[in-house]
């Protein structure tokens, strides 16, 4: 049966015509518009009174942030910019692929969090940064901030696949769509896997990327659909690592266990060439054609930290593809005023490289960097903290199982920051009912 939420969602058109409204600066000169069509040369809001915190991308990080700022201060002025109308919770959304929760399980209203929590949220695509003037730019105008926070996701480097190849890139995306960027992928996928009639599906999986065991759980959950359905298909896991991390012995044992004859896991498969048109892949492993793909390119930050200029380098000069920020305090180390949170991070430990890029720790992140700038404000030296993780895997439907990973952070005595994992690997309904008890009390503590 389909898990639901009943509650009201305002429709795209309300969202769209409600964040309009937000435009309230007059025009500087006379122009032949109407007042409330603007330019990104105009100001979309007026100059603070106060302090102001503009924060880009409502995913989970940004609004968590938003709501976390005005609980720690009210009088701080929040604004929101998403280009999205309505919330969609890539964590959970495997799930839903396969019907275990439903959509409204996964979408949230963005208006009625930000009145009920007293911050602006407007619907609009960031264009530009002008951090030497403390503004960012936008499609409907420009907003000034005091300080900024970055929750910029990620995007996929087709360009390590393609080079400068859009069409290659567009082709990908469109026919073979990784999902892991909501929303419009998402449904695509889902209408792929669910009328997939039989052959081989290949999964992709680049090094880092985002929420690392959730490949694994998606093979897993359309692997039982073709087993319930009696599709002759098999899921092919192209995987760059010697083994599924996080979670290694759980995975294992549900390929072996569960799914023998409809997944075929391929490690040491480091990507080589990819041929969409002809559904070519060639790995270290080996050379691969496909029937159906999800294929998943390397992941960076997303657009808007380049736009930002907040992408770190490399000892060698080039980009690292990852936002350079203070591993504890999460701003830049040359504008102390940015912030980045959630899965555009980049490296913060020489022990594990970089947090799991995972919608725990972008809730965690927004916590901790709303205490710091409300300290900030009220003139006092932030404390430093550390995030948590925490992600379930649902590996069985029928019945209902679940793996699971918890990390902990901690200082050592040099200051470094160390990561301790802890693999769940027995899969039981018991981690089931603490999945869907975790998804509550996080959405929840966004949008209540």
């Amino acid at each position: 049966m389909t898990i639901s939420r009943r509650r009201f969602l305002a429709s795209a058109g309300a969202l769209g015509a409600t964040a309009t409204a937000s435009v309230l600066a007059q025009p500087v000169t006379p122009r032949p518009l109407p007042f409330l069509i603007s330019t990104s040369s105009d100001p979309l809001l007026p100059k603070p009174g106060g302090k102001r915190v503009v924060i880009c991308g409502g995913g989970w990080g940004g609004i968590s942030a938003a709501k976390q700022l005005k609980k720690n201060d009210p009088g701080i002025e929040v604004v929101v910019l998403e280009r999205n109308p309505v919330f969609f919770s890539c964590p959970m959304s495997n799930k839903w692929l396969v019907d275990v929760v439903d959509t409204n399980y996964l979408t949230w209203s963005y208006l009625d969090v930000a009145q009920t929590h007293d911050y602006r949220f407007i619907q609009t695509e960031v264009v530009a940064f002008e951090r030497e003037r403390r503004r960012v730019v936008t499609a409907q105008g420009y907003v000034d901030y005091d300080y900024l926070i970055l929750g910029a996701g990620i995007r996929y480097n087709y360009e390590a696949w393609f080079g400068n190849d859009r069409k290659a890139a567009d082709f990908t995306r469109a026919r073979y769509p990784a999902a892991y960027i909501p929303n419009a992928e998402h449904f695509a996928l889902k209408a792929g896997i669910q009328n997939f009639k039989g052959g081989d599906l290949v999964m992709t999986l680049p090094p880092p990327h985002r929420c690392p065991p959730s490949p694994y759980e998606r093979a897993c959950l359309i692997a039982g659909l073709f087993k319930q359905n009696k599709v002759k298909g098999r899921v092919i896991i192209l995987d760059p690592k010697d083994s599924p991390k996080p979670i290694t012995e759980g995975f294992q044992e549900a390929f072996a266990t569960l799914y023998k004859d409809q997944i075929t896991y391929v490690p040491k498969a480091v990507i080589q060439e990819v041929d969409p048109f002809n559904k070519r892949i060639r790995t270290a492993a080996g050379d691969f054609r496909f029937d159906h793909g999800i294929l998943m390119a390397p992941h960076q930050a997303g657009d808007m930290a380049w736009k930002a200029g907040v992408i770190g380098r490399g000892a060698d000069g080039k980009p690292s593809g990852w936002a350079a920020v203070d591993p504890v305090f999460l701003n830049l180390k040359d504008d102390q005023n940015v912030y980045v949170i959630g899965d555009a991070v980049g490296l913060v430990s020489p022990q594990f490289s970089f947090y799991p890029k995972a919608g725990h720790v972008a809730n965690a992140h927004a916590r901790i960097v709303a205490r710091y700038i409300a300290d900030r404000v009220a003139g006092k030296a932030p404390k430093a903290a550390l995030p948590d993780n925490l992600c379930f895997m649902m590996v069985n439907t029928a019945p209902r199982e679940d793996v699971a990973v918890r990390f902990r952070y901690h200082f050592n005595e040099q200051g470094v920051i160390i990561q301790e994992q802890i693999d769940d690997n027995l899969r039981r309904d018991d981690l089931v009912s603490e999945d869907f008890q975790w998804a509550s009390r996080m959405y929840e503590d966004m949008f209540s």
